[in-house]
């Protein structure tokens, strides 16, 4: 499976807990980045002339939301005129509830978009308000039901938790109204406090403060419970889906299969020998240079030997509850994974289940999971 992923660093407003590649930007802006992704693909094209059509594709950000319909659209037919795109391809946009018109969701529908991951993060006002986010929870859920109205079968909602001063009764209450909503697909994201972010700067200054250990974990459980008897299978360590919703396009990122990638700040995969993996440097003035000139703007990141690739391939599989594939593993790498991590496998014990097939962590595990993923790298 082959799938590619556009991303768009603009938003209306930098939230302060963010430190993905994006800025606030302006229509000419916006108008002037759509050019530089179509020539963008062009040169991605000609470095993967025999790339299969794509399986799934994500505009992600930033928030691709604030490019109009017509705007993706014309991506979409460019990416199908050289690339090809499948005839039940995933295709996903992430959104801003804030952003977001009945009209404008329908053309989005009819320009072949059928997955949108809404970025709601809270439907607590005052958390809203905390969190920098541009909408009130009220339109997050008019933004649903438009999503609805609008065709779209397909939705995921982000819900963070572990917010300062949030218990869990508090949370319980979210996760009430969360399904109330009726998602097909959800992402939960514990607060982060990432180096270079405001949220970094007021929690060393003391105007904030982060959850605690203990209340943390108490928090993945309830949400982990919740969202399990309502139906929901978690399905890797940050997602939710009902059956047959799973994110395709996630899953090529843990499965280590191909993913291109166009935009200032993008990331992609290529399966090939042991794997390689290639960055667009996130500095716009550059991206706007080098693509004048049709110069390819993608950096060489990592080329993996067969020891690199093996452990990526467990880091990564572990994030999900189908864990490693055992069989899988020895007939790729030649090596059996309960040979090679015979001491790592033992410490990373009771946390880490097994049986003749593959390798998982449990729950405990996935809330662990930087620590005991260390004793394999």
């Amino acid at each position: 499976m082959s799938s590619l992923y556009l991303h768009i660093p603009f938003c209306s407003k930098k939230c302060p807990y963010c430190d993905f590649f994006s800025q606030v930007g302006q229509q000419q802006q916006l108008d002037e980045y759509v050019e530089l992704l179509r020539r963008d693909i062009l040169i991605v094209k000609k470095g993967h002339p025999q790339n299969p059509p794509f399986a799934t594709i994500y505009f992600g950000g930033g928030t691709p939301s604030l490019l109009s319909a017509k705007q993706i659209n014309l991506l979409l037919t460019d990416i199908n005129g050289t690339f090809g795109i499948e005839p039940e391809a995933e295709i996903t946009l992430e959104a801003n509830p804030g952003t977001l018109q009945l009209e404008q969701l329908i053309a989005y529908r009819q320009a072949g978009v059928n997955r949108l991951s809404l970025g709601i993060q809270s439907l607590n006002d005052q958390k809203l308000q905390l969190l920098g986010r541009i909408h009130i929870a009220e339109q997050a859920r008019k933004s649903v039901a438009m999503s609805r109205k609008a065709g779209f079968h397909n939705l995921s909602l982000d819900l963070m938790f572990a917010l300062p001063g949030q218990s869990l009764q508090a949370l319980e209450q979210e996760l009430s109204q969360l399904l109330g909503l009726e998602p097909e697909h959800i992402s939960i994201y514990g607060l982060t406090f990432e180096d270079g972010t405001e949220f970094a700067r007021r929690l060393k200054s003391g105007d904030i403060s982060s959850c605690e250990e203990g209340l943390y974990a108490e928090q993945y459980h309830l949400v982990h419970e919740t969202l399990i008897k309502a139906g929901y299978e978690h399905y890797e360590i940050s997602n939710f889906a009902r059956p047959g919703f799973r994110c395709r396009h996630n899953q090529t990122y843990w499965q280590r299969t191909t993913c291109l990638a166009v935009g200032a700040g993008s990331h992609q995969f290529i399966d090939q020998t042991w794997g390689e993996r290639w960055q667009v440097p996130p500095d716009l003035a550059r991206y706007k240079e080098l693509l004048r000139k049709n110069i390819n703007p993608s950096q060489l990141l990592e080329t993996f030997d067969q020891q690199g690739a093996m452990k990526e391939c467990l880091y990564l599989a572990l994030r999900t509850s189908d864990g490693l594939d055992l069989p899988y593993f020895e007939q790729r790498f030649g090596f059996r994974a309960e040979d090679l991590f015979t001491q790592a496998f033992r410490k990373a014990q009771p946390y880490l289940k097994s049986d003749d097939q593959r390798w998982y962590f449990d729950l405990e595990g996935w809330l662990l999971y930087d620590h005991l993923i260390s004793h394999f790298l």
